[in-house]
């Protein structure tokens, strides 16, 4: 299950997204917002999917304007390795490397095309298991 979830920055990416994981057959769970509302705040839907996603076996995508506050936000709650990309290869290093559950994408800073290409990419990018990410990953888990 991708847990999806966006201010109204990222509002219109989200609804993007929502259409190619329908093609591509994935599973997804919109968490909100569901509605565009300027006034909404990042911080409520970095914690849904967040939430979500560190009960495990299940990965997220946020979106909001820079990717920052969503990132910033989703990364306070225990489990989760949540990453902006910007691009192909940063996402496939956010899953190789570091196993990354959740996927932060900028609403203002990426096109339709950029941003299809990092989700197709970070979707079908596996962990490597390698000693030296597991080992670093578990560092990790100690300071949480």
């Amino acid at each position: 299950m991708i847990f999806l979830g966006a201010d109204h920055g990222g509002f219109e990416l989200k609804n993007k997204v929502k259409k190619w994981l329908e093609e591509w057959e994935e599973e997804y769970q919109d968490l909100g917002n569901k509605e565009y509302d300027q006034e909404d705040d990042y911080p409520d839907f970095a914690v849904a999917v967040a939430k979500e996603v560190a009960k495990g076996g299940n990965r997220g995508i946020l979106f909001c304007r820079s990717a920052a506050g969503m990132v910033i936000t989703a990364n306070k709650i225990a489990d989760v390795r949540a990453v902006a990309a910007f691009d192909q290869a940063s996402a496939r290093h956010s899953r190789e490397h570091n196993d990354a559950n959740i996927l932060v994408l900028s609403g203002d800073w990426l096109d339709d095309e950029k941003a299809q290409t990092i989700v197709e990419t970070w979707l079908n990018t596996k962990f490597t298991q390698e000693e030296r990410h597991v080992r670093r990953l578990n560092k990790i888990k100690e300071i949480e």
